[in-house]
This record gives C-alpha cells, structure tokens and sequence, in this order.
C-alpha cells in the first residue's frame, strides 16, 4: 500500500502456530481434499472453503499502521578560503553565492544546512601551499548517515589538491556540485624553482634551475628577472619563457642564505604573488681552520685543544712555544726533538686560510716580527676573528698591545694584575650579548652566579666594544669588538680552565667557549643586534636582538605587498619576540627602518601558487561519478548572478542541468509508534468453518 513521510499502512502475517508445524497441517488438509476430489466426492467445494477459511485464520494477517517522523536530510556547503581566492572578485563573487544558496535552502522544511570554511590557514599549515575542500566535507559530515546525505556545494575556484582517488565512493554522498568564482579564459605568469639544493658550503657557489612559465600560451618570448640576495641590492637577467635555466648562488655565511627572485609582469596576469620565489640554502663550513698559538705551556693549554679538538669539524693548527730566542741553555741543536715554528708559512702565506686565530698567553719574545702581526691586524680588518686570552705578560712591556695587534684590540693593559680570588659574572651588557645571554648558573643581576672563582686576572681598561663579563672589583674581564669587518674578542685572564676541572663546580667554559668562536667566526644565530624571522608550518616567528632596549616599530610586508605593523616584546635578555600566522605563501619582508628580514613561508612551489586560474576540469571525475554538476557564478554573457536555482530531486532523476543544481530527497524517518489491527475478527472465521463443515456434512449425507 502507498505510504507518506508521516505514516505508513503494511498488511503483516503472524501465524497462530509455528510455521514448521502449520505448513505440514495444511498440506494434509490439501491433501485429503484432493484425495476427495478424486473420488468425486460430495461436499469437496465446501470442505476446500474450510480448510482455507481456517489456513487464512492461523496465518492471521492483520493491518499494521506505522507513526513516522521525518528526518531531515543534510546538505553542506563548502567555502573555498584559500589564498587564491582573493585574486579579483572571487571572494566576493564566493559570498554573494553563499548568501544566495542559503536563502534558497531555507525554504526547504526537510533540509538541514551546514556551511564550512576551509583553506585560510589559520589552524593548518598545509592550507597556505594546498587547498582541501575535501577533508573539510568530510569533517562537516563525520556524524551524518550516508543516507540522510543530500549533497554537497564547494563554492571556489576549482583549484583543489585533495581530490580522492576513488571518486565513486564519493556517489553515496550525494550530487556534488562546483560553483566556480573566478572568469573564463584567465591568463597569468609564474616562476618556478625548479632545483636547489638545501645545503652549500659556504665560500663556494650552488647551481639553481628556476623557469618562467606563461599560461595557458607563452606571451612573450623572454622576460626580464631581478636577484636579490639576503636584502642586498638587485641584479636582473634575462631569461628565456618556457625553458629551464641554471644560475649560481654564492653561499657567502652560515646560516640561511636567501636569494629572492622575482620575474617581471606579463600582458595577463591574475596575481604577482607567484611571479615571485625565494630559494633558502643553508651555508654550512667545509672544515674550520683554527690556529692557536700559546706562548708557553700552561695548565689551560689543554683546555683549549680539549675544546676544538672534540668538534670533528675543525681543523686545529696548535704551537706552544716552548724555547723562546732568548733560552741558551746549551742543549745541542741535533738533540732537540722540537719543530722550527713556520711563521711565514703561518702569518704570510696561509693566513687567510684560517677562520679563527687565538693567542693564548702569548707575550712578545721575538718569535713573530712587527709585519706578521701587522697581518694579522690586516686579517682582523678585512674580515677574520681573533681571540687573545692573556696571561701574565699582557701586563708587562711584552704585552701584545705594545704590537700592532694594539691597534684592532679592545683593551689596554693599566700594567696591573689582580691575584686574589673573584666570582666572574655577567655584566648587564652581557645579559643581552647572544655569546652571555643566559649562560648555565647565571643568576641574574640579584644573585651570584653558581659556579667556581677564579684567582688571577689582568686589570685593562677598554676603549671600544662591549664588556659582557666582569671580575674582581668589577674589572672588565671579557670584552667584545667589531674591527673593520671582522671581529676581536679579549679574555682578561687565563684561568677559564679551572672551570673545565670542576673547580668549586666548575662553569659554562664548554658553552660560553662554544658561544664566542661562533660569534667570532659570525654565526647568524649568535649577531648581538639583528632582525631575523623563523618559519615553522604557517608561524612567522621574529626576533630582533638588541644590546640596549630598541623602541623602533616593525613593519611586516606580505607577499601581496600589504603592510601591517608588528608589536615585539622585550624579554629583557636582549631578544623582542613576536609571532604572527602567515596566511598565505611566499616572501614575507619585516624591516624595522634600518635592517630587513625575509621570511619564506610555504614550500618552493607550493601548489597553491603554481596555477591560479579558475576551473573545472580538476572536479570533472567528481561530477561524473556523484551526478553533480560545474557551474560558473559570473556567465561573461549575462554579467554575475548570486547563484543558481536549487531543486530537491529523487535519488533516481538528474541532479543538474543548466542553471540549476539539485540536492536529493531521501525521505528517511523514525517510527515512533505501531497499531496492529487483525484483519480477520475470530467470530467470524468460526462461523465460517462451521458453517462451511456444517454444509459439506449436510451434502454428504444427501
């Protein structure tokens, strides 16, 4: 019988007996009847009317009445957020289509509407390189039966990177249908990197392979590409459209080397955010070339070869001058097992091969002439690092500031020496230095550090750079300096190595050593005054280190050139921190009016960038396989329409034609309550059998 949403009427059978017994009863009634009929028998009608009136009796067929609510069929909408989507009026076009399908819906009684919003980043790094509608749908129907699924909207630009392999299981959700928001026959130019490798040696070239493409055709047949490496000034090539091109990236430091490339507009061009792309190769040194020359054994000498020695990187040069010029003590020349120090080889021919030298309680004896240490100044000055921790001879007259290396070092011996026992500590200065900044056992400015005394220190006064460490009386102890473009550091004592023996505990000589030859030999992550970002997923972290508080404002610049300020907070440790989400990829440019930082944010070629152009052959698979359909907001003959009409159609008929899409009408329900009423009253069907036995007795015994 027919049935509607809100009730439904069935006929039922209940058979008074088993059907295991009752099929054998009739079958035996059948039987004698048949036998009766065979041997012409009088009354054989009317007994065959028995038999059935009573087998229509023990089945019992009653009329079953059900109480039914509807349930409501669910339709979502999906609402493409990604970064493409604010080319042009897409975004716009997108909600003018989602307020007209939402009024539309509406009137339907029997449907429940659920909008998402994906790809804007937010909460998901891969959103800002990809676009998934798809796990967005499958998020807004986790808890919905297949069933009471009435079919699927994704208003976007067609560009979607998480389309399922299997699209026919996507039909038991129901038509899914494309509104597209971008216009027909879009044009545009990217460039691309092809190859870079993550890693350089720094001081050699990497090769690069980047494209320029133009789609869909090529519109022009070369085009004009600008370089910049880490902020620097532009140089431009040219290079051919459609073809793969090498370039060479010198890693000039350690650290991330970044080289921006961006390549010029085109006659049709749908955003410049892709004409833009950033390679980052991280600088790494081969081997680091230390030559460390002390001027005469000491218990801290083997500090320092413990130190460089245990880094399988470094390549550590080592002289200990154990018999000065001035030492005749007869000792035959053939029954020496020592070596002739090579000084020119050293100072003259192989200088600029080493990225660190460190005098260790060197004191003038004769051994290096005045112009070997006037290279060394030199070295210092055109961008080499010098470390000179002195001994008890930097107070004399044979003191290495009585040199030319007087000229480039950042304290001047007062002739003194200070030999009782101090607690060294870090300066306020040294709080916010990056090589002191929070050094094991530092306590801060209200309590003394927790590690061992020192008993010997040279008294200097400095006369350029920053003290970041103080000893007895406050004395400078460890004095930082930049010389021309290299870099001097100065220990005003030579006892660091009571901290690598456990001394009263011991200290951080292991970290604070460690610290020093990095900023010597300019580690980015060590610079005391810098802007830098750090990229992790779709968070921009920036850092700007500063040895006095910096009040300046920074200015964060997106890859669509839109500039917004940023609020950094002083941790008084010399670092103001603040972090923002990026919403898109691409370079990310933060100034603060005298340095920039550059922050790459997504993958090389993130695939949101690679093609932005609106359509709808991606979701042609989808279409065909759940009977949806692709339809475009703006129609470039009629000029843009909020949406499209939308019809509830059977499961059975066409889900889409032209301008109109269609969501099925399930009809599902729950039965809320049943009425059973038997269709045959039992007075009645006792009249019967009797009646009818009654009447076959009757005519048998005629």
């Amino acid at each position: 019988m027919p049935v509607d949403l809100f009730s439904g009427t069935s006929v039922a059978l209940a058979p008074l007996l088993p059907w295991a017994l009752l099929g054998p009863l009739l079958g035996v009634a059948l039987l004698v009847v048949l036998v009766a009929a065979f041997r012409r028998a009088r009354g054989v009608a009317l007994r065959l009317l028995a038999v059935l009136v009573l087998a229509l009796a023990l089945i019992n067929p009653s009329l079953v009445q059900e109480k039914r609510e509807p349930i409501k069929d669910v339709a979502v909408i999906v609402v493409d957020d990604s970064p493409s989507q604010a080319i042009g009026d897409r975004r716009v076009r997108a909600e003018q289509a989602l307020a007209g399908l939402t009024e539309r819906l509406k009137a339907f009684d029997d449907l429940e509407l659920r909008v998402v919003r994906a790809g804007d980043g937010a909460g998901d790094a891969t959103a800002i390189n990809e676009t998934h509608l798809f796990d967005a749908l499958n998020r807004a129907m986790a808890d919905v039966p297949r069933r009471r699924m009435a079919g699927a909207v994704l208003i976007t630009d067609g560009q979607i990177h998480d389309i399922p392999e299997n699209v026919a299981k996507l039909a038991e959700i129901g038509p899914i249908h494309t509104l597209l928001t971008g216009d027909r026959d879009e044009g545009d130019r990217r460039i691309a990197i092809v190859q870079a490798p993550s890693y350089g040696l720094v001081g050699k070239p990497v090769d690069l392979t980047i494209r320029v493409d133009d789609m869909p055709g090529r519109q022009s047949a070369d085009a004009a590409v600008t370089l910049r490496q880490d902020g620097g000034a532009p140089r431009s090539i040219r290079v051919p459209v459609g073809r793969d091109i090498r370039i060479d990236l010198p890693v000039t430091h350690g650290g991330q080397n970044v080289l921006e490339l961006e390549v010029e507009a085109a006659r049709q061009e749908l955003t410049l955010a892709n004409n833009r792309a950033a390679v980052v190769v991280n600088g790494v040194r081969d081997r680091l070339r230390v030559l460390l020359v002390s001027g005469e054994p000491h218990a801290g000498e083997r500090t320092w070869r413990n130190l460089l020695k245990a880094d399988p990187s470094v390549d550590l040069v080592h002289f200990t001058i154990l018999r000065p010029p001035e030492k005749q003590d007869g000792t035959p020349i053939r029954e020496l097992s020592l070596i002739a120090f090579p000084i020119r080889e050293l100072f003259e021919v192989k200088l600029d091969e080493f990225d660190l030298i460190i005098f260790d309680r060197y004191r003038r004896r004769g051994v290096l002439p005045q112009m070997y240490l006037e290279n060394i100044a030199e070295y210092v000055r055109k961008g080499g690092a010098l470390l000179e921790a002195s001994g008890q001879g930097y107070a004399t007259p044979l003191s290495l500031y009585r040199t030319p290396l007087g000229s480039i070092l950042p304290a001047a011996p007062t002739g003194q020496t200070i030999d009782r026992p101090f607690l060294p500590s870090v300066t306020e200065t040294g709080r916010r230095h990056p090589v002191t900044a929070g050094l094991p056992g530092d306590q801060g400015a209200d309590s003394a550090p927790q590690w061992g005394r020192w008993f010997h220190q040279v008294e200097v006064t400095p006369n350029g750079g920053a003290v970041v460490m103080q000893g007895a009386d406050e004395r400078p102890l460890l004095v930082l300096d930049r010389v021309g473009k290299g870099r001097v550091a100065q220990l005003a004592s030579d006892q660091i190595w009571l901290w690598s023996r456990g001394f009263e505990g011991g200290g951080p000589q292991a970290e604070l050593l460690r610290r020093l030859a990095h900023w010597l030999m300019k580690e980015p992550e060590l610079e005391e005054n810098d802007l830098r970002a750090r990229v992790d997923g779709n968070r921009i972290t920036v850092e700007r280190r500063s040895l006095e508080p910096d009040p300046r404002p920074v200015t964060l610049t997106s890859p669509s050139d839109e500039t917004s300020p940023l609020t950094l907070t002083d941790d008084r440790t010399g670092r103001a921190v603040a972090t923002v989400t990026a919403s898109a990829p691409g370079i990310y440019r933060i100034s603060d009016g005298e340095r920039t930082a550059l922050a790459v944010v997504g993958a090389v070629n993130p695939p949101e960038l690679a093609d932005v152009r609106t359509t709808g052959d991606r979701m042609a698979p989808v279409t065909e396989a759940t009977g949806g359909g692709v339809h475009w907001i703006v129609d470039t003959a009629t000029g843009p329409r909020p949406g499209v009409e939308v019809r509830r159609t059977r499961p059975d008929r066409d889900q889409t034609g032209s301008g109109w899409i269609g969501l099925r009408a399930n009809g599902d329900f729950t039965v809320t309550g049943v009425t059973d009423t038997p269709l045959l009253p039992v007075g009645a069907v006792l009249a019967l059998v009797l009646g009818a036995m009654l009447m076959a007795w009757r005519r048998e015994g005629r």
